[in-house]
């Protein structure tokens, strides 16, 4: 039987990890503790419209989980910047989609990226969205 990626990243995202899981509290309001904001590691503004404020866990370098949240401090997006490399390699991406597991994720994209502080080299952003696509271009300029 043949599947689509987008079909296997989307039952990758229904395991693993729920989102009642996050120690700490609600993960729609507040990161997981190990979740530092992006901007005090990296020269980076805490808000980057597209995107919103960034936390990650600087243990899973590069590649993430990003948790985005907007300018209300609700999270809207999981992102993973997966090296062009990785890719070209045919390596498998096998546990990516693990920190949006539990949450509805409403649409992913990818984007390439050349590369910007924190991930210098080039690498691609895949991001679950938690909005739709109109309400993440008005919430997140």
């Amino acid at each position: 039987m043949k599947i689509s990626v987008a079909t296997a990243f989307a039952a990758a995202l229904a395991t693993t990890l729920s989102a009642s899981a996050w120690a700490g509290g609600d993960i729609h309001k507040t990161p997981p503790a190990a979740f530092k904001k992006v901007s005090g590691l990296v020269p980076l503004p805490d808000y980057l419209p597209g995107m919103g404020t960034l936390y990650v866990d600087p243990a899973t370098l590069p590649a993430g989980p990003f948790l985005g949240y907007d300018k209300s401090g609700r999270l809207v997006n999981v992102i993973y910047m997966v090296p062009s490399k990785d890719f070209e390699q045919r390596k498998a991406l096998l546990k990516l989609g693990t920190a949006a597991a539990g949450l509805k994720v409403d649409h992913t994209d990818l984007e390439f990226n050349p590369g910007h502080p924190g991930v210098a080299e080039p690498h691609y952003h895949i991001t679950q969205w938690l909005i739709g696509h109109e309400e993440h271009e008005k919430r997140l300029k």
